[in-house]
């Protein structure tokens, strides 16, 4: 078995690792919590690394508040970068490959087709500029890392925008309509990275480099909420009055991209990994959200 250690316990994808991980039967898995590892305190991060000297490092946790980074972009960047510079470093010093979760926040959100790896990276807002850090370090740190750009993930834990949806009563819902991404469930991509991981542990190499993997098609907030309510609906929750709205009709700190569709061509030609269909899986993460509201 490979020692296989993760960073992050409470995010989407991380919960999701905690679940999958036993499946993985040549990975031996062993993921770290705040208070193992704080990542607004990097060089904890990097201890635990040199001291346990693992195989394999993911890094599921991450400074996720789009919103709070634009006024606090000092916290944000020492968990979105200063803490993945000192992993790479880490992972330099003691052999171990690094698997790190990215954003579709790098790009700017003004594209008309699906971005692919190499495309120019120019993000707008504070979190997007301290993810991208992250990725600029670890690649200069380290070469056997892999860099897994997603987007728009939800789960039945944590915080995300099917949640929001599904506990909204409301006779009339408000959605944004002008912005295009790929929703993704969070238990794929974990799954994800302890597939890659598995696939290092077994052969000791990449490819290495940066990926895209989100879920298929594309849609709007306001295509993904008819879907929501649609499967919300089936299951006896009342749907509401859905209408459309731009983004400028529905300011936030941080701006949103407009266009944040990313290409998943190159992950599937070089690790073999197909993108789920987001609309398979969210009956079940709709179905979850509404038993947890239901009485016991």
């Amino acid at each position: 078995m490979s020692a296989c250690l993760v960073f992050g316990q409470t995010g989407q994808v991380a919960q999701g690792i905690a679940k999958l991980a036993r499946h993985y039967t040549m990975l031996d898995v062993t993921q770290l919590g705040r208070t193992q590892a704080d990542l607004t305190r990097p060089e904890t991060v990097a201890a635990q690394i040199l001291s346990r000297k693992p195989a394999i490092v993911i890094n599921a946790a991450a400074y996720t508040k789009v919103d709070l980074a634009e006024s606090d972009e000092a916290a944000a960047r020492l968990v979105n970068a200063s803490s993945p510079a000192l992993m790479a470093e880490a992972c330099q010093k003691v052999g171990a490959a690094l698997i790190h979760i990215s954003t579709d926040y790098v790009f700017d959100g003004t594209g008309a087709k699906p971005y692919a790896e190499d495309d120019p990276v120019a993000p707008q807002g504070a979190y997007g500029r301290t993810k991208l850090q992250g990725e600029q370090a670890i690649r200069a740190a380290l070469d056997h890392h892999l860099i897994l750009r997603t987007a728009w993930v939800f789960s039945d834990t944590g915080q995300n925008f099917v949640r929001t949806m599904v506990k909204l009563n409301r006779d009339v819902i408000r959605v944004v309509d002008d912005q295009t991404g790929n929703p993704t469930p969070a238990d794929f991509i974990a799954a994800t990275c302890l597939e890659m991981a598995t696939m290092i542990a077994q052969r000791s190499q990449g490819p290495w480099g940066t990926y895209h993997y989100t879920g298929q098609p594309a849609t709007t907030w306001f295509g993904f909420a008819q879907a929501i309510f649609a499967e919300a609906e089936k299951l006896g929750k009342k749907a509401p009055t859905l209408e459309p709205i731009t983004t400028d009709q529905y300011p936030t700190p941080a701006r949103r991209p407009a266009w944040s569709v990313l290409d998943t061509g190159k992950i599937h030609r070089d690790w073999g990994i197909t993108p789920p269909d987001w609309r398979d899986v969210l009956p079940v993460i709709v179905k979850s959200l509404l038993e947890q509201d239901s009485p016991s």
